[in-house]
């Protein structure tokens, strides 16, 4: 009897070291797989954040004011107003954002009442560049001033900013990709007491 079962152990471990060596394949091979999808999980993640380039945003981020000039007369209303205004271009991209130089026009009722210029400038990557630019708002220019009267005499001189900044975003010195960022604010100027009341930007 126990000649017998000797047997019947020699026999035995050859297919149980058969089925070990399986066992691990098969771990092996799920690990392989596994980590593959790891690593592609990676990559699309990868792909859908840092290598995803968006338009950077240009904005009036503030409006100051210094001398402040207005004369609501019916017969001649006007104003000459100087506006310290801060701009700024942010960029939510993982590469710098370098854009050319531009220039930024302020309306009242359609028609230009004053303008800055922009220097050629970098936004680092996921940063936010400011700009203090100082703009002459005045309605020299102006032909129709009804309203001008009207809305001077309601003590809120409605202001809007309009401008594109070109440039190029870049990753990692590897890509490059142009990008415009468009500016349309409007700012609502409480003449009294000579501060902003509304600001917003689209």
């Amino acid at each position: 009897m126990p000649e017998k079962d000797h047997h019947i152990h020699e026999f035995g471990a050859p297919a149980e070291a058969r089925e070990l060596r399986r066992r691990k394949r098969k771990r092996c091979l799920l690990y392989i797989v596994l980590f593959a999808v790891f690593q592609t999980g990676i990559i699309l993640l990868f792909a859908l954040t840092v290598m995803k380039i968006r338009t950077p945003k240009f904005r009036v981020s503030s409006v100051a004011f210094g001398a402040f000039d207005y004369s609501a007369a019916a017969a001649n209303p006007s104003f000459n107003i100087m506006a310290i205004v801060e701009l700024s271009v942010k960029n939510t991209n993982f590469g710098h954002y370098k854009f050319q130089s531009t220039t930024v026009y302020f309306y009242y009722n359609g028609a230009v009442v004053g303008s800055a210029y922009v220097p050629s400038w970098r936004a680092r990557a996921r940063s936010t560049r400011r700009i203090t630019v100082e703009v002459q708002l005045s309605s020299a220019g102006l032909v129709d001033r009804v309203q001008l009267a009207n809305d001077l005499s309601a003590g809120v001189l409605p202001v809007n900013s309009r401008s594109t900044v070109d440039g190029k975003v870049e990753l990692m010195k590897l890509v490059k990709k142009k990008k415009s960022a468009e500016m349309e604010c409007f700012i609502a100027i409480n003449v009294v007491p000579r501060t902003v009341g509304y600001l917003s930007c689209e």
